[in-house]
C-alpha cells in the first residue's frame, strides 16, 4: 500500500505499485542500517548495464560507495581501515554529474549518519538540489536491534547484548557505547531532519516488509521506471548475520584485542577481514544454531518506539510506500537461553584459517618508526631504563 501524506491527514493511494519518479531524477538511498541495503545495492551493481538501456543510471564504481558517505559525513570509517577523504566524494560527485539528464540512483547507508543540517544540505546541493529524491528504508525496530548490535561487535564491540540493550534503551542519555544507533534508528527524527533539509516533497519513505521477499526490490524497479524482475537479488554469504556463538567467540576475541592494546589496523586486516570474512564465507549456520534472542521487555520498548515514531512520521507530509503500523511489529519472545552457545570447532578452525592466511599473503613491511612525543611514556619509561641498566653494567 502507498500513502500520501501531510501535516492534515492521510490519503490511502489507488494502486499498489509506487509511481515512477519523474526522469533525470537523482534517487539518493541512505539506509539506514540493517534495512535491506546490501539486498539493494547488490541488485543494482549487477543490473547496472541494463539499467542503463533503460534511462537508469548507477554511478557509483562499486557495490557501495561506502567511503564517499562515511567523508562527506566526516566519519572515520570501520576500525582501523583508511580515513575516507575529501576525493572519495568528489569522485561520486562527479560520476553523478556525468549521467546528465538520465535518472541514477545512489546507495549507501552511511548517508543515514550525516551529523546535522549542514552535512545534509551539502549533500543534496552536491548532487543537485531540483533533482534529489531521497529514499529511507525502515524496518521494526524490534529485528533491527540483534543485527546492528552483532554489527558493532564486528567493528570492535566488547559488550553483551543484554547490557548493551539496557544501555540503548534504559540508560539515558542512550548514547554508550554506541552513540551512532539512536543517529539512525530514531526513524522519525531522520525522515525529519532529511524532510526538512531536502522538503518533504523530495522524500520517499519505504516500509519494508519482510513477509513479500521480493516487494522492496520491485519498490526500486516501479520508482526507477525498470521492467519488472530486472532486480533481482544476489547472493552474498559475506554479509550474513553473525549466529550466537560467532559473535560471543569475535566478542571474547575483541575483549582481548582491546585489553592488549594491538593498533586498530591489526583488527581491521587480520580479524575483520580475515578470520570474520572466512568464516562468513565458509560455514553456513546449521537450522539448530543458536541466534541472537532479545529479551520480552527490550521487545516491548522496541514496540513502543515503533509506534511512536509511526505516528511522527505519518504526519510530516512525505510519502510513503508501505504500511507505518509494521515499525511497531513485536516478534514473540523466544523465552530465556538455555545452555551458553559454543562455538563449531570446525567454524573456529575456518575463522582461524582466515587470519593466518591474511596474515600470510601480507607484505613484510619494515617497522614503523615513531617520534618520542608518539611515544607512550610508560614505554620510554622502560626504554630508559633499560639504557641506564647497560651503562651501569658496561661501567
Amino acid at each position: 500500500m502507498e500513502t500520501h501524506c501531510s501535516t492534515a491527514h492521510t490519503t490511502a493511494a489507488e494502486t499498489a505499485a509506487p509511481a515512477t519518479l519523474p526522469a533525470g531524477t537523482r534517487l539518493l538511498h541512505i539506509g539506514p542500517h540493517k534495512t535491506g541495503t546490501t539486498s539493494i545495492q547488490g541488485a543494482l551493481f549487477a543490473a547496472k548495464d541494463a539499467m542503463a538501456g533503460h534511462g537508469v543510471a548507477f554511478p557509483a564504481h562499486s557495490r557501495h560507495p561506502m567511503e564517499a558517505a562515511l567523508a562527506v559525513c566526516a566519519r572515520p570509517g570501520m576500525m582501523g581501515d583508511i580515513r575516507p577523504t575529501e576525493g572519495h566524494w568528489q569522485r561520486l560527485v562527479d560520476a553523478v554529474h556525468a549521467t546528465r539528464k538520465n535518472t541514477s540512483v545512489i546507495s549507501s547507508e552511511f548517508f543515514a549518519d550525516a551529523p546535522d543540517d549542514e552535512t545534509i544540505a551539502r549533500i543534496v546541493d552536491d548532487l543537485g538540489q531540483e533533482r534529489a529524491h531521497v529514499l529511507i528504508t525502515l524496518r521494526p525496530l524490534a529485528k533491527i536491534m540483534p543485527s546492528q548490535w552483532q554489527q558493532y561487535v564486528q567493528n570492535g564491540l566488547r559488550m553483551g547484548y543484554e547490557d548493551w540493550l539496557e544501555h540503548m534503551l534504559r540508560k539515558a542519555p542512550y548514547e554508550k557505547p554506541n552513540p551512532s544507533f539512536w543517529r539512525r534508528h530514531r526513524h522519525d527524527r531522520l525522515v525529519e531532519r532529511w524532510a526538512r533539509v531536502a522538503g518533504a516533497e523530495h522524500v520517499t519513505v519505504v516500509v519494508v516488509d519482510d513477509q513479500d521477499r521480493g516487494g522492496l526490490l520491485s519498490t526500486f524497479e516501479s520508482l526507477l521506471g525498470l521492467p519488472a524482475g530486472l532486480l533481482t537479488e544476489m547472493p552474498d554469504t559475506a554479509n550474513r548475520s553473525l549466529t550466537l556463538a560467532e559473535t560471543e567467540m569475535l566478542r571474547k576475541l575483541n575483549m582481548e584485542f582491546r585489553g592488549n592494546g594491538l593498533p586498530d589496523e591489526i583488527y581491521s586486516k587480520l580479524v575483520r577481514n580475515g578470520a570474520v570474512m572466512h568464516m562468513k564465507n565458509s560455514c553456513l549456520p546449521a537450522p539448530d544454531d543458536a541466534r541472537i534472542t532479545t529479551p520480552a521487555w527490550a521487545l516491548e520498548a522496541a514496540g513502543g518506539i515503533g509506534s511512536e515514531m509511526a505516528g511522527r512520521i505519518t504526519a510530516m507530509g512525505v510519502r510513503i510506500i508501505g504500511e507505518p503500523a509494521l515499525l511497531s511489529v513485536v516478534p514473540p519472545s523466544e523465552g530465556a537461553k538455555g545452555e551458553p552457545a559454543r562455538i563449531d570447532p570446525e567454524v573456529a578452525a575456518h575463522a582461524l584459517y582466515g587470519a593466518l592466511a591474511v596474515a600470510a599473503e601480507a607484505p613484510a613491511r619494515p617497522a614503523a618508526v615513531r617520534t618520542v612525543q608518539q611515544t607512550p611514556s610508560s614505554e620510554l619509561v622502560r626504554v630508559l631504563g633499560r639504557r641506564a641498566l647497560r651503562r651501569l653494567r658496561r661501567t
